[in-house]
């Protein structure tokens, strides 16, 4: 059968993938949970892992959208390394294998990935990033009821209702109702999703208040590697879902042999948001030192006997001051940052379609995965995305005239992104 030209991009991540041996990978990993000889054929690993890479790299944000994009697609059928008459696995087939493969498994693949790109000098692990964003969950707010006697919100407004006077509420009624009623508040504590237990309530990047998640990265300063990708729950403060953030960035720098250790400690570098007296105490000493932003106070701090919280944060302080610090936190704003626009905006993970956190962050890991993939890629062949990779073969540049000589000079990179071809016409100088 006739084969497709292949997209440039995809070939050349493909080159890597099985030069580093990653079927082989995935297949060892996830045999423990495939049958030997029941039930029909699945799906083989490595196309799993796959095509929630394409979700990254297209940008997609349902498991639904990524399979009509392979589909439609002749080169993402070769990268996938589908026959010519095979059939993409369909969204349903996704659930139900992401279902029986376990969060550790996707686990062990993103630390592949890491260790990956760790052999093309891209892991340094000197300078740690940390921040949070949140993400919308596959549930509504008009679906959460009360914790203690499930009852619904809107239930709730026809109950107050009919106490007000009004026996036959209409919509009008309710909205009017609930906009003019003091107290008005929507606690995680009295309130939880019927369709989605594990979504909490919690203030959006835009403003808005949604149903959503927390995912949080440890950025590796020096190349922009996620080097850990958590999801924790949405109502969690910073501080509270730091040390668990830390803990996976250690484990993951530690099978690429760029652990931190007491001896030489790898900065910690985060926003106010993650000051506190008791997590700088807690990390003081250890194999982090901490840069992290002290927030504006308008009173002095009174210790109370509490010496090692004292020389804790007067220590980060000073470390803050310092030209290094400030050197860290512009890194910190820049590359954490660009992490979350590359993943949540681009990538399409701003609201996620899956419900449960660990299934939410089953996805997310391969996500981010991609993520770092891509910026191996643009170490390699200087586009990070497929669209980026196509921009470059597009490219045309008139470079000089030179009046002397009457000589032009034209800079074309050619189709695949990596050939230079020059052309040069003379003319009669007069």
């Amino acid at each position: 059968m006739p084969r497709s030209p292949g997209h440039v991009f995809y070939d050349r991540l493909q080159a890597v993938l099985v030069d580093a041996g990653f079927d082989a990978f995935a297949e060892a990993a996830c045999k423990p949970y495939y049958a030997a000889k029941m039930g029909a054929p699945s799906i083989p690993p490595g196309r799993y892992f796959r095509m929630h890479m394409v979700g990254y790299f297209e940008g997609i944000d349902s498991e639904r959208g990524i399979e009509w994009r392979c589909a439609d697609s002749l080169s993402l059928r070769d990268f996938l390394r589908l026959e010519t008459t095979a059939r993409v696995p369909d969204h349903s087939w996704l659930s139900k294998t992401r279902s029986r493969l376990p969060h550790e498994v996707h686990e062990q693949v993103f630390g592949w990935v890491l260790s990956l790109i760790a052999e093309h000098g891209l892991v340094k692990g000197d300078r740690i990033g940390v921040d949070a964003s949140t993400m919308e969950a596959n549930a509504a707010l008009r679906a959460i009821v009360r914790r203690e006697t499930g009852e619904t919100y809107r239930e709730m407004l026809k109950r107050m209702a009919k106490e007000s006077g009004i026996e036959t509420p209409s919509a009008e009624d309710l909205v009017r109702l609930d906009r003019k009623r003091k107290g008005k508040t929507l606690s995680n504590a009295d309130w939880v999703s019927a369709t989605d237990p594990e979504a909490k309530i919690a203030r959006m990047k835009d403003g808005s208040t949604h149903l959503g998640y927390k995912p949080e990265h440890a950025v590796d300063l020096d190349t922009g590697v996620v080097v850990a990708a958590e999801v924790h729950p949405a109502d969690e403060g910073d501080t509270t879902t730091l040390p668990g953030t830390l803990k996976a960035a250690a484990a993951n720098l530690a099978n690429v042999d760029r652990a931190p250790n007491p001896a030489k400690p790898a900065e910690l570098i985060a926003d106010k948001g993650y000051h506190s007296r008791a997590v700088l105490k807690d990390l003081d000493g250890g194999v982090w030192k901490t840069r992290i932003a002290e927030p504006q106070r308008k009173t002095f701090s009174r210790w109370h006997g509490d010496e090692d919280a004292r020389t804790a944060v007067y220590a980060n302080r000073n470390r803050l001051r310092s030209e290094v610090g400030k050197a860290g936190m512009r890194k910190r704003a820049e590359l954490v940052e660009r992490s979350f626009a590359h993943n949540l905006e681009r990538g399409g993970m701003r609201r996620t379609w899956l419900r449960g956190r660990e299934n939410v962050h089953k996805r997310y890991l391969i996500h981010v995965a991609g993520h770092n993939l891509g910026i191996l890629m643009r170490l390699l062949i200087g586009a990070g995305t497929p669209k980026e990779a196509a921009a470059r073969g597009k490219r045309l540049l008139i470079v000089a005239q030179m009046a002397e000589t009457a000589v032009f000079v034209i800079l074309a990179i050619d189709e695949t992104g990596l050939g230079i071809l020059v052309v040069i016409v003379s003319t009669d100088p007069a």
